[in-house]
């Protein structure tokens, strides 16, 4: 008779959770082991992507190995809500979620059948935040290392023009801490106070060699700046430059009548013309000799006169030119990128002044001169506008608050803009001179007119050929 065979008894499911595996003398499994080597037990909460799984299950086979420390136990409670923990299906939920910066964080949680899943808000912090996130996230764009020298050459002129100012008077002041300079700065402070060559008209101070030096070419490419003409010029006239807009710096009227970069002299020979700023720069130690050296002179009018009226072939200024920046420091809070307000309505001394000296008028259109820098704007900050435009009142001139970029960076500094300069050189139009020095007013305002319409024809003419943005419109305020 065959001998009757035990009953075999039940497999009972590997438990997941520590205690249950003790119980069951069976190595304890972890959270870290669950997640990595069961992804059939894992189920996803929150926003599901078409790269992960979603899966729900029991772990049935035992994938930790056997634990070293026997004595080791985790103390927690065998009932939740009046029901044992074993007796439960488990389940481990991986939570994803996305930070602020878009950053994804997940987090493994175990939970029970018939437990709320509790779901993470937007606020709470799972994970900190990642080093470096908000540099690779700067607006301040970085020049690299790799630019060429020559554009690192033109960025140093540019700087070095743009200083000047501050550099002569930084070097004067360093010189005056010195006592074995001071028998020397005292007599030529003397003499910048009380000299006359700024106004003299005699341009003596004037270097050709200094005017034509390739350094100013490097200046001139930065932008790059180019100088046109509508028309040529004869040189046994006497002429007037009017240069709109005033800009912030006028670099155009610097690189195209300060210097020889742009080929002044090859487009008008026979004419020489004198760039005119404000009499306090040549009150300033050191610089008031690079400007004269440059062929600036002062703006005033016993200056003006002076240029026109001497000189040339003939001694009497033929052949002589002035140039003048109409808008002065007015304008110049106006110099706006992607704008062209002129302030010219009501600016007609210098219309005077070619009909005393018998000089015909020259309108100069700078195309690209506003777009050079960026400035606070009176709509903006009206009280910053007012105080400016009180200064301009009191001293003279005012100091736009404006930025463009830097010398190693895009985005933030007092360096200009590299974008195109286009200078045009319009038709002259042709002045009385009037006799005794008498000036009629309705002449003023018909050569007014008639200088108006020409840079009014310029803009029109030229401005498609440069690639104006067509809702910029020219307009004559003030």
């Amino acid at each position: 008779m065959a001998q009757a065979m035990a009953p075999s008894l039940p497999i009972q499911p590997e438990p997941l959770r520590p205690i249950g595996q003790e119980q069951q003398q069976l190595p304890i499994k972890s959270y870290a082991d669950t997640a990595a080597k069961e992804p059939d037990t894992i189920q996803v909460v929150g926003q599901v992507k078409p790269t992960q799984f979603i899966g729900k299950g029991e772990a049935e086979k035992q994938r930790s190995p056997p634990f070293s420390q026997p004595g080791h136990r985790k103390s927690g409670s065998l009932k939740l809500n009046g029901t044992s923990k074993q007796s439960r299906p488990q389940h481990l939920i991986v939570e994803d979620f996305k930070d602020r910066d878009g950053d994804r964080l997940t987090s493994p949680k175990l939970t029970f059948d018939g437990e709320p899943k509790r779901q993470r808000t937007q606020t709470e912090l799972v994970s900190g935040r990642q080093a470096g996130a908000k540099w690779e996230r700067s607006h301040i764009r970085f020049a690299p290392i790799s630019v060429p020298f020559q554009r690192r050459l033109q960025t140093l002129m540019v700087l070095a023009h743009t200083l000047s100012i501050v550099l002569f008077l930084t070097t004067f002041f360093f010189l005056c801490s010195i006592p074995l300079f001071w028998p020397l700065l005292f007599p030529y402070t003397i003499y910048v106070l009380l000299s006359s060559a700024p106004s003299s008209g005699t341009l003596s101070h004037r270097s050709a060699l200094f005017r034509s030096l390739p350094i100013w070419s490097l200046f001139a490419s930065y932008f790059p700046a180019r100088l046109h003409r509508s028309a040529p010029l004869e040189p046994t006239r006497k002429y007037v430059f009017g240069y709109h807009p005033h800009g912030i710096i006028s670099h155009g009227a610097f690189a195209a009548f300060a210097t020889e970069a742009l080929g002044f002299s090859q487009l008008f020979p026979g004419i020489t013309n004198t760039l005119l700023t404000l009499d306090t720069n040549f009150r300033i130690p050191f610089y008031r000799d690079y400007a004269l050296a440059m062929g600036l002179a002062s703006v005033s009018r016993e200056s003006c006169e002076n240029i026109l009226s001497r000189g040339g072939p003939n001694g009497e200024g033929m052949g002589r030119a002035v140039t003048i920046v109409v808008g002065g420091a007015r304008e110049s809070l106006d110099a706006q990128p992607h704008t062209l307000n002129l302030v010219l309505k009501r600016r007609k001394g210098f219309v005077k002044l070619a009909i005393r000296t018998g000089a015909d008028l020259v309108p100069v259109l700078a195309f690209g001169e506003n777009d050079l820098y960026d400035q606070v704007t009176s709509d903006t900050h009206p009280f910053v506008h007012r105080m400016q435009l009180l200064v301009k009142k009191c001293l003279g001139f005012t100091v736009p608050l404006f930025h463009a970029r830097g010398v190693f960076n895009y985005d933030v500094g007092l360096m200009p803009y590299r974008k195109s300069l286009n200078v045009v050189v319009g038709r002259p139009v042709k002045v009385v001179q009037a006799k005794d020095g008498k000036v009629d007013d309705g002449y003023v305002d018909q050569i007014h007119g008639e200088y108006v319409r020409e840079l009014e024809r310029i803009w029109e003419e030229w401005r498609d050929r440069f690639d104006v943005d067509p809702r910029v419109e020219l307009r004559v305020v003030e």
